[in-house]
């Protein structure tokens, strides 16, 4: 749903990359892209991506919001892509505690807001999303909507949630929980590709590498023993906030129920105590990246956020 030429290996023309400093002095690298010259501003989104993630991946569709007169935001978490990394070593993603990024989204986004026209959206994915939904039930961001795409509410746990836990604090204690968890996937024990679990398009799946091999420090690699007991324990609490049932913000939720990655099930259970959420389901034709699946799927994503935002963040 973008033009035929536009080029997602390169920068757009009046985007800016640039850094924004968190108040603990940790440098977030940012992507930020106004609305076109002479068009009425829309909006303003900020997207968020998942773990491991640069916004690089985003840009085409970026690009559709944006010839749609919105403004665009996006950051690297810290301690991956172009933010940098929080250990010694240069392609582990780790993090001590989720509550960091809760904080880094709370100031940034009080920032952002006070510098942009509304209405504002945010938009997660993956790990983004459960960050943005953690985010709203603590009152860190005040979105007038939000979507959540692919959201990781739930990780794949062949032995349950519970005993995941138990098994990755028990693992962390063993060494430096700062170390890999696993080598290359997504997750442990798997034939699967890291290109099936994440889409079905070929093409876009190679745009990713491709600006891993222009600049390798967008490479983050796997998560350390830490992110792992981290992602089990936040999404738990997350789940049992009671805050949930009496949320304000109107969301869309695209689900991809064949997702490898994270718990398509966990995530219908949250939607489910949500007031105000519209569901949309993907089968078996979408891997976990939705909006950089083959053109079908993606094609009817945008649509329904696009509807979404006509609907519940209109001037």
């Amino acid at each position: 749903m973008t033009s035929p030429a536009f080029d997602r290996r390169a920068y757009p023309a009046g985007a800016v990359v640039g850094r924004w400093m968190a108040p603990d002095g940790h440098a977030l690298r940012t992507f930020d892209w106004p609305a076109p010259e002479g068009v009425e501003p829309r909006g303003s989104i900020l997207f968020q991506g998942g773990r491991g993630d640069i916004f690089e991946k985003y840009l085409e569709t970026f690009a559709h919001w944006h010839e749609r007169g919105w403004r665009v935001t996006s950051f690297d978490w810290r301690g991956q892509g172009g933010s940098g990394r929080l250990t010694e070593r240069p392609h582990v993603g780790h993090i001590e505690s989720f509550g960091q990024f809760i904080e880094d989204i709370a100031v940034f986004w009080r920032d952002w807001a006070a510098d942009t026209p509304g209405p504002r959206v945010a938009m997660g994915h993956s790990m983004g999303g459960h960050l943005l939904l953690r985010a709203l039930a603590e009152g860190a961001v005040a979105p007038d909507a939000a979507v959540l795409v692919a959201p990781m509410l739930g990780l794949h746990a062949p032995i349950g949630p519970r005993f995941g836990e138990w098994l990755a604090r028990r693992m962390g204690s063993l060494g430096n929980p700062a170390r890999a968890a696993w080598k290359g996937n997504e997750k442990p024990y798997t034939t699967e590709t890291r290109q099936s679990l994440l889409t079905f398009d070929p093409d876009r799946y190679a745009d990713e590498l491709w600006w891993q091999q222009h600049d390798r420090s967008l490479l983050t690699g796997p998560p350390s023993w830490r992110w792992v007991i981290e992602a089990f324990a936040s999404t738990r609490t997350l789940n049992a906030s009671p805050a949930l049932a009496t949320m304000d913000v109107p969301m869309l939720m695209l689900i991809a129920e064949a997702d490898g990655l994270v718990d398509a099930r966990a995530a219908l259970a949250v939607a489910e105590k949500l007031p105000d959420v519209r569901v949309v389901r993907f089968g078996k034709e979408s891997a976990h990246e939705i909006l950089r699946e083959a053109d079908p799927v993606r094609d009817r994503a945008i649509e329904e956020i696009d509807l979404f935002l006509e609907a519940k963040a209109s001037r």
